[in-house]
């Protein structure tokens, strides 16, 4: 548009330029032709005559060189007000029309001229690329935050003033199990029954409650308040971040019970030490009330001394203070070992126990005092809540790289509903037959933690009144397998 408007003032001052030459020269024609027109009547010499009329042709031929000259020159104003002027004007609204749609501008190398539009023009386009890359660099960043937010385990929600939801991310929806229809702040919170009001979060700093606990089904999740603030420093909305904290309420819950049932394992063995030893200094008994009650005390005290111990050792494998001595050993050699120790309690209770070794069981790289405790307490577990003259079958064996041990009994097996936690601290399934026959409820968490520590497995099938079936898997060093 402004090319066309410089052609036509131009085309103007062309036009106007060869009008005024004209009419100048026509003008000067008339006046010379008027003094040649008395001459001629008045008869006046032939040689004055034609000096006259040599002026005036020689007047029309400067008309024409001025006329030409005029046009040249026009021509050359022309070219150079459309270099310096009209074409950086041109790059400008190009410029312009460019950074409207997003797009870079380039500036060609024949166009960098030291002129003072040209340099505008430098100085505008290096600012516009400048602009252009700071943008990208904020889309970027933009796209990098809506990213994380994204896959953020935690919820985050951020509300205007107006308590309009302006983002939320997926972990928030499902940790306070939003819909389409929560998308202000009163209908979330008032949802989930929660007496929070906005204004108090962003006008009072010290507002207590900024922080809460809540329970939403088997989830607990804690929400943080925290107000933000525009590039004015003015409330701008409010932020809530959600977290998940339904795996630390169960640690502090199964913390508060374990503590509970240390105090109540060890008060009942100290209770019965106290009452016996009390009750042999109060009264005068003869040597035979006297033994007895001694064997109950020394049995107790061995009670308590066999908790504490399990108890160190839990306590030492959880803190990673256990040092494992690793070494190669035959799991089959290990395990008869095991049987012939526990020989004793096997023929007292008349059971009947073989022990099968396939063939070909590669060598085990494990803890071997860890493994040889674990063989024993789940033999010496078979041994105990079998019936006298009961059936118990052993095998060791390999398949899939693992070595396996599975120990298999005919005894008073194991309730279905009791199977989920036969390997949780202190639990028995009852109470009263384990704590008589001196187990401390701690012999399978810690056969669990020492068989996990060597990389393997313990697996148990049991049915009430039917038996139970225990597999223990131990990886097999991959060199020792042929």
């Amino acid at each position: 548009m402004i090319k066309n408007i410089q052609t036509k003032i131009i085309l103007i001052f062309f036009v106007l330029g060869i009008t005024i030459i004209c009419a100048l020269s026509f003008f000067h024609i008339i006046m010379l032709e008027q003094m040649a027109k008395p001459l001629i009547d008045i008869g006046s010499e032939q040689e004055t005559y034609n000096l006259i009329q040599a002026q005036i042709s020689q007047t029309k031929v400067i008309t024409l060189i001025a006329i030409g000259a005029f046009a040249i020159i026009t021509l050359l104003v022309c070219y150079f007000v459309l270099k310096t002027v009209i074409k950086p004007i041109n790059n400008l609204i190009l410029n312009a029309e460019k950074i409207a749609n997003g797009e870079e501008i380039e500036i060609p190398e024949t166009e960098k001229k030291k002129t003072q539009i040209d340099e505008l023009v430098n100085a505008f386009s290096l600012m516009t690329k400048e602009l252009n890359q700071n943008l990208n660099q904020m889309g970027k960043q933009k796209k990098q935050i809506e990213t994380i937010l994204l896959h953020m385990t935690d919820g985050i929600i951020a509300f205007d003033m107006e308590g309009e939801v302006i983002h939320i991310n997926p972990a928030a929806i499902n940790l306070l199990n939003l819909t389409e229809k929560d998308k202000t702040f009163d209908q979330i919170f008032s949802k989930l029954q929660i007496d929070i009001n906005l204004e108090k979060i962003v006008y009072l700093e010290n507002w207590t409650t900024s922080e809460q606990r809540l329970n939403i089904g088997e989830k607990y999740v804690n929400l943080l308040f925290a107000p933000f603030q525009d590039e004015s420093d003015k409330p701008a909305g409010v932020i809530v971040v959600i977290q998940d904290i339904t795996e630390h309420v169960k640690l502090d819950n199964m913390r508060k019970e374990f503590v509970a049932d240390v105090s109540h394992e060890l008060k009942t063995p100290i209770t019965s030490i106290m009452g016996y030893a009390d009750t042999l200094l109060e009264s005068e008994y003869d040597k035979e009330m006297q033994t007895k009650f001694l064997e109950v005390i020394s049995s107790e005290a061995r009670r308590m001394a066999r908790l504490v111990t399990d108890l160190l050792i839990l306590s030492r494998y959880d803190n990673k203070k256990i040092i494992k001595e690793e070494s190669e050993f035959d799991l089959g050699e290990l395990t008869k070992k095991c049987i012939e120790r526990l020989k004793f309690e096997i023929e007292k209770k008349e059971h009947n126990v073989e022990c099968f070794v396939t063939a070909n069981v590669p060598p085990v790289h494990a803890d071997k005092y860890g493994i040889e405790r674990v063989i024993l307490n789940i033999i010496s577990n078979a041994i105990k809540y079998t019936k006298e003259k009961g059936t118990i079958k052993v095998y060791v064996g390999f398949v899939y790289n693992d070595a396996y041990i599975k120990v298999i009994d005919n005894g008073i097996g194991i309730p279905e509903a009791d199977l989920p936690r036969i390997f949780e601290r202190f639990y028995r399934v009852d109470k009263a037959r384990t704590r008589e026959m001196g187990g401390t409820g701690l012999g399978l968490p810690i056969a669990k933690e020492i068989i996990t520590q060597n990389n393997g497995s313990i697996d148990i099938k049991s049915e009430a009144g039917k038996g139970t079936e225990v597999v223990i898997r131990i990886p097999v060093n991959k060199k020792n397998i042929v």
